[in-house]
């Protein structure tokens, strides 16, 4: 049966998609009359456009090298979610069950129980280093998971409070709040304050871009616009967005579309092969979720794709997010 996202009864507005890679639309109506609409009088008879990037094709962007003298990045990016009990949004395997919803909630949380300390010993046997995805929640709920992360040399970025909650519809103050409030527990769980977010569902209001540069982030992976990092305007300067993929990604693809555990696997190995034999310097983030890949049958799955990329270590620079983010930083002229 088809996934299925649903709002509490406490949530009025009805979201719209199928799978967590579908842009939540719901609440843009009034995140539209919460926050500044970016367009000027002048401009309300042109195409609404949202300003953070000019059109740039990738033909004709500065040519570079990542370390090591490769073409393509990789990171692997795991998120790992807390989800409240029948209540807020939620991600299913199976929709339409009655309440309480045990079936669900416990498929969710099979994640953080088992599927995340797999994919930790995955990663531990091919050397591969990760980005964790982390609701703040997780701090609370699963301490020796988040230490576990840092203690392997996983990054710990930052993915808002919990999956139950969409920052669509915040107002300024509230959306500086939540914010702040993610990145002190995760700043205090990890040692060091995330680099990185993501925000659930992928959504934003207006000013989240604006916001996390004001907060001190380097980088955001809500923005899937491109196979570079680029830069994102934002009312303080700039910052980064780094590609993530809304494709090769196991909630999108394998329950959104029901694509096979193998399928998935050759996905990720096409990808890569594809990737590598293009020209220009490119970034491949792979999206995955503990409570999904970390099933066993789809862990043999994704253990021989993840074989696959750590087999071509001398062409790929593979690594954590916030270092893709570092180099750009360092080189700001590579990313347009």
């Amino acid at each position: 049966m088809p996934a299925a996202w649903r709002w509490s009864p406490v949530q009025p507005s009805a979201m719209i998609g199928r799978c967590k890679a579908c842009r939540l639309t719901a609440g843009r109506d009034a995140a539209h009359d919460r926050n500044a609409d970016p367009r000027s009088a002048d401009e309300e008879t042109m195409l609404k456009r949202h300003g953070r990037y000019d059109y740039s094709p990738i033909t004709r962007r500065p040519d570079y090298t990542w370390p090591n003298g490769a073409r393509l990045a990789v990171y692997i990016a795991l998120n790992v979610e807390q989800y409240g009990f029948d209540e807020g949004l939620v991600e299913d395997l199976v929709p339409g069950g009655s309440k309480p919803d045990v079936l669900n909630t416990s498929w969710r949380e099979y994640g953080s129980r088992v599927g995340a300390w797999r994919l930790l010993d995955l990663f531990r046997s091919l050397d591969l280093p990760a980005t964790i995805l982390l609701n703040s929640e997780l701090c609370e709920h699963s301490p020796e998971l988040v230490t576990a992360f840092h203690d392997a040399g996983h990054e710990i970025a930052a993915h808002g409070r919990t999956n139950s909650e969409s920052q669509a519809g915040l107002g300024e103050a509230d959306e500086v709040a939540l914010i702040r409030k993610v990145t002190d527990t995760i700043g205090a769980a990890a040692g060091e304050p995330p680099a990185g977010w993501l925000s659930p569902w992928l959504a934003e209001t207006y000013l989240t871009p604006d916001l996390l540069g004001e907060a001190g982030y380097r980088y955001v992976l809500d923005w899937c616009a491109d196979d570079q990092p680029i830069w994102l305007n934002t009312r303080g300067g700039r910052i980064l967005a780094i590609p993530y993929s809304q494709e090769i990604n196991d909630s999108a693809a394998i329950i959104g579309r029901f694509v096979s555990a193998s399928d998935f696997a050759d996905m990720v190995i096409d990808q890569v092969d594809e990737m590598l034999e293009q020209s220009e310097p490119l970034v491949f983030g792979l999206a995955i979720h503990a409570n999904i890949v970390g099933q066993p049958f789809r862990l043999r799955q994704l253990r021989r794709a993840l074989s696959h990329i750590a087999g071509l270590s001398d062409q790929i620079w593979v690594t954590r997010a916030r270092d893709i983010a570092a180099h750009i930083h360092d080189h700001p002229e590579r990313a347009v």
